[in-house]
């Protein structure tokens, strides 16, 4: 079951904000400290939990890890110096008759100090769900789950969940356009991914590679495969991917895209949060008429094409190159 809306009230970066999803790709575009990945993360932690059972606001702070662990401090902080209260409000809907809501303020020191609704019809429908941090984990994943599960440490959560998934065997049964997709990305990593131990490694016609012996970029592209391969990306699901531009050729720019594209035709509703020009254009040239419509822009702009995005931080840093560089050549 696909998001639908997304609702802040008094949240982080966001006075109000009212999110309609679309079933398809969402693409998150603004400038730096717009509040893209905390979208995607409070979404996450709302789909984590349906799996899980947690409680909501614990997995708020988990995934944000706001200082003291205090869930207060995810409230906005007013322009003006005020002693007032500031009630948060976060609300994920699902298909329009699931959602689940928390409620929390300023002076909440615990997740306890939280009032959570229709937690329990939310968690009776469960929806696999990944997120992809911008920071690529599988390289450093010896040892980390069982340090993080039985030690204290200054890491969000949702690196300890995206090693969960990775790790995570096959389904039995394998669909045809999931084998077809594992063929490109195999093509463009050299190999499939496999595990020694808590080890990963790009096995080919070679031998086996160790990640951490790999650029970051084929990382990247090795999780997905690998997400893909174990099901955890398969129809109904959901996937969160923070910046998937970092550390990548932009020549694989156009297969990645085309690959996020085939898996939103098969049913996976899809999240990213870009500053990339080139995955925008992509994105926009490849979309066909059957394809759902991409989402932009956070406060709030919803377009399906890319040249009506506005204001679109991207395409301005790039006329700003452009005017400056023509200045220069008519000096």
């Amino acid at each position: 079951m696909a998001i639908t809306k997304i609702q802040f009230s008094q949240f982080t970066a966001f006075e109000e904000l009212d999110f309609t999803a679309s079933p398809g790709i969402n693409v998150l575009v603004g400038t730096n400290e717009t509040g893209k990945t905390h979208l995607m993360k409070v979404a996450y932690a709302a789909c984590d939990i349906s799996k899980t059972k947690a409680d909501f606001a614990e997995k708020l702070v988990r995934v944000f890890m706001p200082s003291f662990q205090h869930l207060g401090r995810l409230v906005r902080r007013p322009q003006t110096s005020s002693h007032d209260p500031i009630e948060c409000h976060i609300g994920i809907f699902r298909d329009d008759t699931l959602s689940v809501h928390a409620y929390f303020p300023n002076l909440a020191m615990r997740s306890g100090d939280s009032m959570v609704a229709s937690a329990k019809e939310w968690c009776d429908h469960p929806v696999k769900s990944v997120y992809i941090p911008v920071k690529e984990m599988l390289a450093n994943a010896p040892g980390f789950r069982s340090l993080y599960a039985q030690r204290e440490i200054h890491f969000e959560e949702i690196y300890a969940d995206i090693l969960d998934r990775a790790y995570l065997p096959p389904p039995r049964d394998p669909m045809d356009h999931d084998c077809r997709l594992l063929a490109d990305l195999q093509e463009i990593i050299g190999g499939e991914v496999t595990t020694e131990g808590e080890e990963f490694f790009l096995s080919s016609k070679q031998g086996n590679l160790e990640f951490m012996l790999l650029a970051e970029g084929m990382r990247k592209l090795g999780l997905l495969w690998r997400l893909i391969w174990n099901g955890t990306m398969s129809k109904g699901s959901i996937l969160f991917w923070d910046e998937p531009e970092t550390n990548l050729n932009p020549k694989l720019f156009g297969p990645l895209v085309e690959i996020l594209l085939e898996l939103q035709r098969m049913g996976v509703q899809i999240f990213i949060a870009t500053h990339d020009y080139v995955i925008l254009k992509e994105l926009d040239l490849r979309l066909n008429s059957q394809d759902q419509s991409e989402n932009g822009q956070i406060h709030l702009h919803t377009t399906e094409a890319y040249l009506d995005i506005h204001p679109n931080a991207i395409a301005q840093a790039f006329d700003s190159l452009y005017d400056r560089e023509i200045e220069r050549s008519l000096r």
